[in-house]
């Protein structure tokens, strides 16, 4: 096997669908319509908007397109904000002048690594509220002429946040739109259409997680407008003698990505979530009837729904290991030696605890989990 020959190890995946992982498992439809593409020419600009048509007809909304990843979903999302459907803008973007719309307005209590990637569409960035809680009044008061549009981690329930109905509320009445970062909240598959009936403007989701497609695609569903802006900046444009790539041209999505992210949406609507769920909860029992044989380890707990408002998707069955009473790393030092193992077993870790998430685990996978932990416990 070529892992085998460039030396890397396959890894036993009880942390979820993260891209430091490689996103989530395709199913053998989705890479049969990888190689369907893979095979052929067609008019890529034909078949982006079309795919989008079909996304959109099939999740009941009013506009979507494939992007290549939720982060690039954001960026071009921001983008299309700001720009507005101005040429001028959306040809000279990320660079902005004096007088035009750059300002995205983001919670204190939002602020995260994705927050910085606003600026690479030419936003800047400005926080509003306390690290403690937010106000209507804080985002009201944050609104001005250059405002191009408010973002919204979906990262509830988060004590204190501005929730999206409120945010939505005040930013359309000042005439200005919502963006949701979504890219983990599947599931519950509802999502795919719950923030834009609360009235965000665009939703990104990560294609790479739950929806079964490639790590480096995503989705954005909302207005037709801006979509259109966002599918318009992902190429090039010749103005006179003169051609520009635009802002979105190193984010391009191949034909493969295209078919593949259809499918996997396809079979992601149509799954059994039900059954899906009982067979999570199926590997989590496992774990923690076999972990609490021991009494070395912390008394695994099923997690659900949600712990905090972390690990993600906060709705699935996880085993939680709480190590707070055997020092402030033992967590860590738990997943490092959980690393260190053949295969390497990684898991989540936050606060001292270490989570065990059955979403991306493969058949009998949760005994290797078991068997292992209970070996390092001793």
């Amino acid at each position: 096997m070529l892992l085998e020959e460039l030396g890397v190890k396959k890894v036993v995946n009880a942390w979820g669908t993260i891209t430091l992982l490689g996103g989530t498992t395709m199913s053998d439809g989705v890479v049969d319509a990888m190689r369907e593409a893979s095979k052929v020419y067609v008019d890529i600009k034909d078949l982006h908007k079309k795919a989008g048509d079909h996304i959109a007809k099939m999740l009941g909304v009013e506009a979507a397109c494939i992007v290549s990843g939720a982060t690039a979903g954001l960026i071009l999302s921001t983008a299309a904000c700001i720009a507005a459907g101005d040429s001028r803008k959306i040809l000279s973007l990320p660079k902005t002048s004096g007088g035009d719309k750059n300002k995205v307005l983001v919670q204190q209590l939002h602020r995260n690594p994705f927050a910085k990637s606003l600026a690479t569409a030419g936003a800047e960035v400005i926080f509003f509220g306390s690290s403690e809680r937010t106000e209507e009044v804080d985002l009201k008061n944050s609104i001005g002429d250059k405002t191009a549009g408010v973002m919204y981690f979906a990262f509830d329930p988060q004590p204190g946040v501005l929730t999206l109905d409120r945010v939505v509320r005040v930013a359309h009445g000042y005439g200005v739109p919502v963006i949701v970062d979504a890219a983990s909240e599947l599931p519950p598959v509802e999502n795919l259409r719950n923030f834009i009936a609360t009235g965000a403007d665009l939703v990104v989701f990560s294609g790479g997680k739950a929806i079964g497609a490639p790590n480096d695609t995503g989705l954005v569903i909302g207005r037709r407008d801006l979509i259109e802006t966002i599918i318009r900046l992902e190429y090039y444009e010749t103005v006179g003698s003169e051609t520009f790539a635009l802002l979105g041209r190193p984010m391009k999505v191949s034909k493969e990505d295209v078919l593949a992210l259809v499918t996997a949406l396809k079979q992601y609507v149509g799954r059994d979530h039900t059954g899906e769920m009982k067979q999570w909860d199926t590997k989590v029992q496992y774990m923690i009837t076999g972990l609490s044989r021991s009494k070395k380890l912390p008394i695994p707990k099923l997690v659900y729904p949600g712990y905090g408002h972390e690990p993600r998707p906060l709705n699935i069955p996880i085993a939680a290991l709480d190590f707070d009473g055997d020092g402030p790393n033992a967590a860590k030092e738990m997943s490092d030696k959980l690393k260190s193992g053949n295969p390497p077993i990684w898991a989540y870790v936050k606060d001292n605890v270490l989570f065990l998430n059955p979403q991306c685990l493969q058949d009998d996978e949760e005994k290797i989990v078991v068997s292992r932990l209970l070996e390092l416990a001793g």
